[in-house]
């Protein structure tokens, strides 16, 4: 998750950012808290920390057609544990 995906995501009517000023459609500046901004950030980065730390879906797939669905579900929690909400 980068800035402008939290400030996107917190201020429904910024449809442009450029550097760190926000604009709506009609050009104007929309103003947004930058500490929002930030605890939008870490509040979701476990999100990114899981995607990277999983298997692709083809190992994944691969996981449950040799060693069975509780095999699968061990190397999921493993890294939800390794990475909480």
């Amino acid at each position: 998750m980068n800035k402008h995906q939290a400030i996107y995501a917190i201020v429904p009517n910024a449809t442009v950012i450029r550097g760190d000023e926000a604009f709506d459609a009609a050009g104007n500046p929309v103003s947004y808290d930058e500490a929002a901004v930030q605890a939008y950030i870490d509040a979701n980065a476990y999100k990114d920390q899981r995607a990277t730390a999983y298997p692709s879906i083809a190992d994944q797939l691969d996981t449950i057609y040799h060693q069975g669905l509780d095999a699968w579900k061990a190397t999921i929690l493993a890294v939800k544990e390794e990475f909480p909400k």
